[in-house]
This record gives structure tokens, C-alpha cells and sequence, in this order.
């Protein structure tokens, strides 16, 4: 597994261990990866380390879930989102494919693949990035080398979450008080459980399996429920019973921002997410004494 030092990756190493797999990490020298339930090797950059990694783990599957998000970049950006977004799992699938035999790659792609809902228009470069790695490995896949399937994931939350993304935002601002400056708040947000999300991953190995052969796959991974923005703030305070303070419509609007989710991608067959969202964000957040 690439990206286990993550939040999904974290979540999803624990739930590798509890059904008994064994599980090998790929981090970065920098990754501070102790206490993973996992063997960690370290990634030095080289095709040489990586393929003896490889040959060592000789795993039946990998799961890709290494990526730099920036829902906006700089130009001084590129040079990281193209490495760790594309070359690094390039390189994983070229040293998996190195081993013959039949192998899958699971990885992740994203919805912002699918600006207003077209097949493709990228949101962001980081959108941009996951679709050039896509298509690299569609072609290991056509080529015979590998099995891949894609899940594209709508947006995450969960327990242990490090990420400032916006549930995070609400639940630190009802605790100091802040005033949150947010757009319009009429797009529509998309959240899946991270437990939900574990599911898919797994169940897209067994999917995999059933699928007869097809060597490369794609599925949208999505919770079915979008809701609107402020509905999102009024869900957050009715399950924690705390109250945010929103000022509404002091922010513009992002560029390219996804009003509505993308809707066009086939789901997962076999999986449907579990955990409602209020129920979720209750679990994760708790409610005050």
C-alpha cells in the first residue's frame, strides 16, 4: 500500500490487519510511519529500490492511495503534484507489473475529474494529475501487464482526521466561537464515511475478481446524498447540538467551483455506503457535555 501513513490509508491499513492480511507499507523517508500495523519499506526514489521492494512484499494487490491535494497550485506546485501524483504510481505500477503473474492495482481517483459533469474537465491541476495517472495506467492494464481498478471518490471525513477540510473547520469554529466567512453556500457537497470508503476498497478487490478478466475498471464512489452547503452547517449543528457561526456569502465563489456533484460515473456494484451523514458527523464529533 502506498499513502498508509494517510488518513483513508490509516483507516485502511487498520481494517487490512483486523481481517488478517498481511500488509506491506511504502512511504517516504520523510513519512513518519511507527505504529502502522504494517511492514514499512522505505521508497529511495530509484527504480532499482522500488522494484526490490516490490520483489520482497510480492503482493497480490496494491492499493494506490498516495496523492498531493491542492485544490489550487502555484507554478512553483507543479513540479510536486506531477511527482507525487503521476511518476510516483507510474513507478509503482511499473515495478508491480515487473513481477508477472496476476496482479491488481486499486487506486483513487477523484470527482473533480468531472467539472459541471462532463466526462472529463478537471477542476484543478490536481484533478488533472489523477487523470494523466489514470490513463498511464490504463495502459499497463491494456497492455496485458496488470489488472487496475479506479475508484473515484467524492469527498471524505471521518475519525482521525489531521485534514483542515471543512467539517474540520465547523468543528474547531463552534469550539472557539469564530465567525466563519463562507461563500453562497448553494453548491452541493458530496461526503462519504472514511469507513464507507474502506468497504469500497476492499470490495473493489473482490469485484475485481468477479469481473472476468476486464483488466481495467472505473467506478464512482459516492455517498448518493449530496447536500447543499448551508444544509451541511445546519446538519453539523443539529448532530453535535453546537451551534457555528456563519457569515454567508462573504467569500467568492472558487474558480471552477462544483455546484453539483458529477453524477455520470457507473457505482460500484455490490457496495452502498452505510453511514448516514448525520450519524457520521455525530460519531466523529461528538456531542458537548
Amino acid at each position: 500500500m502506498t499513502g498508509a501513513t494517510g488518513f483513508i490509508g490509516g483507516h485502511l491499513v487498520r481494517a487490512l490487519a483486523r481481517e488478517g492480511w498481511e500488509v506491506h507499507a511504502l512511504v517516504r523517508p520523510s513519512s513518519a510511519a511507527s505504529g502502522l500495523s504494517a511492514e514499512v519499506h522505505v521508497d529511495d526514489g530509484t527504480a532499482e529500490g522500488l522494484a526490490s521492494v516490490m520483489a520482497a512484499a510480492n503482493p497480490d494487490v496494491v492499493f494506490h492511495l498516495a496523492a498531493l491535494f491542492l485544490a489550487a497550485h502555484q507554478p512553483a506546485d507543479v513540479p510536486a503534484l506531477v511527482e507525487a501524483n503521476v511518476a510516483f504510481g507510474a513507478r509503482v505500477a511499473e515495478a508491480l507489473a515487473g513481477l508477472g503473474g496476476h496482479r491488481l492495482l486499486v487506486a483513487t481517483g477523484t470527482a473533480w475529474q468531472h467539472y459541471e459533469g462532463r466526462a472529463y474537465s478537471p477542476v484543478a491541476l490536481y484533478a488533472a494529475t489523477k487523470q494523466a495517472l489514470a490513463d498511464v495506467l490504463r495502459y499497463y492494464a491494456d497492455a496485458g501487464q496488470l489488472s487496475v481498478t479506479v475508484l473515484k471518490l467524492f469527498d471524505t471525513y471521518g475519525p482521525d482526521d489531521p485534514r483542515r477540510k471543512l467539517l474540520r473547520l465547523l468543528a474547531d469554529a463552534a469550539v472557539s466561537g469564530e465567525t466563519l466567512e463562507m461563500s453562497g453556500g448553494e453548491q452541493l457537497i458530496d461526503l462519504l464515511h472514511v469507513d464507507d470508503v474502506v468497504a469500497a476498497l476492499l470490495h473493489a478487490v473482490d469485484r475485481n475478481g468477479d469481473a472476468g478478466g476486464t483488466p481495467y475498471l472505473e467506478f464512482a464512489v459516492s455517498s448518493g446524498a449530496p447536500v447543499p452547503l448551508r444544509t451541511l452547517v445546519e446538519t453539523f449543528n443539529q448532530a453535535t447540538g453546537r451551534t457555528v457561526n456563519v457569515t454567508w456569502g462573504a467569500r467568492p465563489y472558487r474558480p471552477r467551483e462544483m455546484f453539483t456533484p458529477w453524477e455520470a460515473g457507473p457505482p460500484l456494484p455490490g457496495w452502498k455506503p452505510e453511514v448516514a451523514l448525520a450519524d457520521g458527523i455525530r460519531a466523529t464529533y461528538g456531542t458537548p457535555a
